[in-house]
């Protein structure tokens, strides 16, 4: 099992950055991929990025791609989130994630087997 806590969120101007970071617990050497995901009100839940376990590849969703960096300390059992220049349609529920089967990176939900509890991020215009 692993346990995975989000911090960070907050609400932001437009324009402006926020950091969230993702704590893992448990059974952390099956943290393979790490990723992060959004739900805005009334959607689904979207794909925004994703690291393998050494760090050295990531895959970012279009909407978020040059604006959003991920990365991970895997001494810490932590991925971070970098959200910078961010926009009101980047409000959204945040989760982190962990695929502890595949260590290739990939967007599907259902490769996701362990889920943090999600925290808001609201960007005002």
């Amino acid at each position: 099992q692993v346990q995975l806590v989000e911090s960070g969120g907050g609400l932001v101007q437009a324009g402006g950055s926020l950091r969230l970071s993702c704590a893992a617990s448990g059974r952390t050497s099956r943290t393979y991929v790490m990723g992060w995901f959004r739900q805005a009100p009334g959607k689904e839940r979207e794909f925004v990025a994703a690291i393998s376990w050494s760090g050295g590849t990531t895959d970012f969703a279009d909407s978020v791609k040059g604006r959003f960096t991920i990365s991970r300390d895997n001494a810490k059992n932590t991925v971070y989130l970098q959200m910078n220049s961010l926009k009101p349609e980047d409000t959204a529920v945040y989760y982190c994630a962990v695929d502890s089967l595949n260590t290739m990176l990939g967007r599907a939900q259902s490769r996701y087997d362990y889920w943090g509890q999600g925290t808001q991020v609201t960007v005002s215009s």
